[in-house]
C-alpha cells in the first residue's frame, strides 16, 4: 500500500465574506507528481500556502507524513517551496544567493549549494550574475532553492508560467529528476493542463476554490481518449456480444448502462448492428474523445 505523505481534511481558507478555498480535499503519495490544475484565482495558491504553512485555515485540518496537529507542524522542515519567488540579488552570483540563503535557513553544509545547483543543472552558471539569467534559468534557481535543505516533498506555484518550449522542457526533466533520482515527492500547480500531463502521475482539478475531481493520469487517458460509448440495457450480455460476435477486448464497462469500446478499429454502426441482432436495447451510441484542454473546460462548465 503506498505511503501518503500529504492528505487534506475540508481544507477552507476565508478572508472576510470571500472564500479562497472552499472544503477542500486532496491526498497525495509518496512519489507522485502532483498536478494542481485550475484557471487563475481558482484557489491553486491558496491551498499550497496552507499546506506549507505560509497561512493558517479557517476551517479543517491536514495530515503530513502521518501526523496531525502539532506533530505535522514539526514535519513543515521536510517540505521546500517556491510559492512566493524568493527575492534573489541581481549583483550577486546563482552560488552567492543561495549562500545567502543558506544562512537565512541556518544551513551550514555548503556542500549543499553545489548539489542543488547541479539538480538544476545551472552548475555552469553558478558564478554568473542573476540579472544576467534567462526567465528559464531564474526558475530553475528558484527551484535549487527549494530543494536547498533536501526536502521530502517539494511544492511549486507556477514554475512554467511565462517560460518559452524550451525553458518548459529543461524544467520538465528538472522534475523528473528530482523525483526519479532523489526520490523527491512533487506538487506542482499550473493553469494548463498539457504541460503538466507531460509530468504528472496524478491531477486534482479546482475552480472558484473547490475541488471539482482528483484523478490518476491512466484514468485521464481513459475519459480523454477517442472511444464509443454504448449506452445499453444489458451490459453483461452486450460485452459478451463484443467479445464472441465481433472478436473486441479492448472496453470498459462504466456503470450498469454504459460501455465504452476503445477498439480503433470498432465502427459505430456495425457494433449497433450486432448488438441489436443480440437482443440488446440500445438508448445511445455515438463517438467521444476530448483534448486535454478541452476536457478541463467541460469539467469546469460542469460545476
Amino acid at each position: 500500500m503506498r505511503e501518503i505523505i500529504l492528505q487534506t481534511d475540508q481544507l477552507t481558507k476565508s478572508y472576510g465574506k470571500f472564500t479562497a478555498l472552499d472544503h477542500a480535499d486532496m491526498t497525495v503519495y509518496r512519489g507522485d507528481i502532483y498536478g494542481l490544475i485550475g484557471r487563475n484565482g481558482a484557489g491553486k495558491t491558496t491551498m499550497m500556502k496552507l499546506v506549507a504553512r505560509l497561512a493558517e485555515p479557517t476551517e479543517g485540518s491536514y495530515s503530513l507524513f502521518g501526523k496531525r496537529g502539532y506533530a505535522a507542524e514539526k514535519e513543515k522542515r521536510r517540505i521546500g517551496s517556491l510559492i512566493e519567488n524568493p527575492a534573489f540579488f541581481g549583483n550577486l552570483t546563482a552560488y552567492q544567493n543561495l549562500r545567502y540563503y543558506c544562512f537565512q535557513k541556518g544551513i551550514t553544509d555548503l556542500k549543499q549549494i553545489d548539489e542543488a545547483l547541479e539538480l538544476v543543472r545551472l552548475t555552469d552558471v553558478k558564478n554568473k550574475k542573476f540579472r544576467k539569467f534567462s526567465l528559464g534559468m531564474k526558475q530553475r534557481l528558484g527551484i535549487a532553492f527549494a530543494v536547498l535543505d533536501n526536502p521530502d516533498l517539494v511544492i511549486l506555484d507556477e514554475p512554467i508560467n511565462g517560460l518559452d518550449p524550451i525553458g518548459i522542457s529543461e524544467l520538465r526533466d528538472t522534475f523528473r529528476k528530482l523525483n526519479q533520482e532523489r526520490g523527491i515527492t512533487l506538487i506542482i500547480s499550473s493553469h494548463i493542463l498539457s504541460e503538466l500531463y507531460a509530468v504528472a502521475n496524478r491531477f486534482l482539478f479546482i475552480d472558484n476554490g473547490r475541488v471539482i475531481k482528483e484523478i490518476t493520469k491512466q484514468e485521464l487517458d481513459l475519459e480523454c481518449s477517442r472511444c464509443i460509448i454504448v449506452k445499453t440495457d444489458d451490459v453483461k450480455k452486450t460485452a459478451i456480444i463484443l467479445e464472441s460476435k465481433l472478436n473486441i477486448t479492448d472496453y470498459q464497462v462504466i456503470d450498469t448502462e454504459e460501455i465504452r469500446i476503445y477498439d480503433e478499429n470498432a465502427k459505430t454502426d456495425e457494433l449497433n448492428k450486432a448488438i441489436v441482432r443480440g437482443g440488446v436495447n440500445i438508448s445511445q451510441i455515438y463517438e467521444s474523445g476530448v483534448s486535454l484542454e478541452d476536457y478541463f473546460k467541460q469539467l469546469v462548465r460542469e460545476v
